[in-house]
């Protein structure tokens, strides 16, 4: 934009120090003219890449705080980074709502809804509640993450890379509450929650099961089909990038991102990812 501008005053000089001379030379007025017509459409050109680029800014911001809630975001008030949302709920913020964070190899901060009922600090890394979010996604998508980081009950993914910056920072159990039509909820937690970096192609690693809504997730509940119906270990895939242990394309019959296996009980979860209304992570000292 800088040397355009610079392009424009040149010309301009060009043209006024010519003036006298063409009206000397009544033949060089054609040309002259068509410098200034130059000039004229570089002056617009800037105009309208001017007006556009506000137009792109407002239309993000736009976007951003149409669908948002004042309540939903929480001023840390110049306080200090927070690698997780368990560090903000020990530093005496329990409001729950959309927090900035960043952990400690990150290059940049993003935000993320914090959950600080049952016990606080809930990092949520995934959110569906309404169906308002396609989760029918790609790898790119899933890898940095995608839906609404504004409104307090918008769905999103918080997206494979944060998820890894997250975990990797110590030892974290992870939470998955599910809600059915008739409001009924459940839970299932698992110790030891991490995921891998992108050469691991997002590796799940999971612990011990504990909660109420049965573990479909490392398939413990019968020996002989543990093999073929436990995500541990397993890595995620998406409709474009298929990365489980079954003939078939799992996410793409099942419409959405995760660490798959190759059973149709392990493809269930995601049947069911429609139920989960949270998924979240805490920090286990």
């Amino acid at each position: 934009m800088r040397e355009i501008h610079s392009f424009i005053l040149v010309t301009t000089a060009l043209i006024m120090g010519r003036e006298s001379w063409a009206l000397e030379n009544p033949n060089c007025c054609q040309e002259q003219e068509r410098l200034r017509t130059q000039v004229r459409q570089l002056e617009t050109r800037v105009k309208q890449q001017q007006a556009l680029i506000e137009e792109l800014k407002q239309e993000k911001e736009v976007q951003f705080l149409d669908k948002g809630q004042e309540d939903s975001f929480v001023d840390l008030a110049g306080k200090r980074q927070y690698a997780d949302c368990s560090e903000i709920y020990n530093d005496g913020l329990k409001q729950s709502g959309f927090y900035k964070i960043k952990p400690f190899q990150s290059p940049a901060e993003f935000f993320v809804y914090c959950d600080m009922s049952d016990g606080g600090g809930w990092t949520v890394i995934q959110r569906r509640s309404d169906g308002s979010e396609n989760f029918n996604r790609g790898w790119y998508d899933y890898e940095n993450g995608f839906g609404n980081f504004v409104q307090s009950n918008g769905e999103y993914w918080l997206g494979n890379k944060n998820i890894n910056l997250v975990t990797m920072q110590g030892d974290y159990t992870l939470k998955i509450d599910l809600t059915d039509f008739e409001k009924n909820s459940r839970f299932a937690q698992y110790k030891h929650f991490k995921v891998g970096d992108r050469k691991s192609l997002y590796e799940l690693n999971i612990g011990e099961y504990f909660g109420t809504a049965g573990d479909s997730f490392s398939g413990t509940f019968h020996p002989e089909v543990q093999w073929w119906a436990s995500h541990r270990r397993m890595k995620f895939s998406t409709w474009d990038k298929d990365n489980d242990n079954y003939d078939g394309n799992c996410a793409k019959e099942e419409q959405s991102g995760w660490w798959f296996n190759r059973s149709e009980i392990s493809t269930n979860i995601c049947k069911g990812a429609n139920d989960i209304s949270l998924v979240g992570i805490h920090y286990s000292k």
